[in-house]
């Protein structure tokens, strides 16, 4: 019987050939949600859809997007975040 987390309709299972011609059950990870924007809550593009640990093992140039609030806020609204800053400061 399989482990409790496997037992869900929402994993894939793909049937994997094992030695002395036995067919065996695999189940295929889950796909985590993509990146949001923290303001405005838009799919932030340029960043990897990969479970933490498998984020960790990437080059940090792959992990996050190289400026300001790379990887938290959209461009969008990190230009008004900072037409803000500039104009209260």
């Amino acid at each position: 019987m399989p482990r409790p987390y496997y037992r869900t309709r929402s994993r894939k299972r793909v049937k994997i050939k094992v030695p002395g011609d036995r067919l065996a059950v695999h189940y295929k990870r889950e796909k985590v949600k993509p990146p949001r924007c923290r303001q405005c809550g838009t799919v932030l593009s340029g960043l990897p859809r990969e479970v933490a640990s498998e984020i960790r093992k990437l080059n940090r140039t792959r992990r996050r997007i190289s400026r300001m609030f790379g990887g938290q806020l959209c461009p969008q609204c990190l230009k008004t975040a900072l037409k803000q800053a500039v104009r209260a400061g």
